[in-house]
């Protein structure tokens, strides 16, 4: 319904040109100066006009980009309404009537188009979703740094233990080493002990052999 006012004043501003053509000069001049794209031909200005307005009142009618095809109607109610409807230059009071009627219907749809650029339709505005956008990424940034703070103090940690396991192991090893060293020593010297031994009670019997046959030797020999 908000369309349909555009698709018909589009159409007859791209069939008819020269109806609106001498009202939109000073609005043609004004906005030729500011933006030179803008042809300065007052008849192809209105005819460019009536084919935005043919063609974002389609797509608004259809309900296809309608924020962008209000915006650009928004955008063409604003001269058109400028140029065709200056009551407050005309004396007429039944004329300066009629087109003080037709502005404030003009700036009643403009306000219309507004509220349809706004509405969303239920989803997140853009605004939104781009901040939400960047609170999201900041979360994810943090979250990531945590996470490498975490992983660092966890390798850490890790190293930590491998070192200590293998001070462990090595302590472990040189436990056993001065067991085993003293196992051996004790054994030396035990085995050492026991060959000593061994060789004095020879040396002790060889002795007492020697004596006694020295004995016998002894009462051989004759008396006198």
């Amino acid at each position: 319904m908000l369309a349909s006012a555009f698709l018909f004043d589009g159409l007859d501003a791209v069939r008819h040109p020269e109806q609106y053509a001498e009202g939109a000069q000073p609005v043609v001049n004004l906005l030729s100066r500011l933006v030179p794209s803008i042809p300065e031909q007052p008849g192809q200005a209105v005819r460019i006009t009536g084919a935005v307005q043919l063609a974002a009142g389609s797509l608004l009618a259809i309900g296809r980009l309608p924020r962008l095809s209000a915006l650009a109607l928004a955008a063409t109610v604003i001269p058109a309404t400028a140029t065709d409807y200056r009551f407050w230059e005309t004396d007429d009071k039944q004329r300066r009537a009629d087109q003080r009627a037709h502005f404030v219907k003009n700036v009643a749809l403009l306000g219309g188009l507004l509220i349809a650029a706004a509405d969303t339709a239920g989803k997140p505005s853009l605004a939104w979703r781009t901040q939400h956008a960047a609170d999201r990424a900041r979360r994810d940034a943090a979250l990531a740094a945590k996470a490498a703070k975490t992983s660092g103090r966890a390798r850490t940690a890790k190293a930590s233990a491998a070192a200590a396991k293998v001070s462990g192991q090595a302590s472990k090893a040189s436990r056993k080493a001065t067991a085993k060293a003293a196992k051996a020593s004790h054994t030396a010297t035990a085995r050492a002990a026991k060959t000593s031994h061994k060789a004095t009670a020879k040396a002790a019997r060889s002795a007492g052999r020697a004596q006694a046959t020295a004995k016998r030797a002894a009462r051989r020999l004759p008396a006198g």
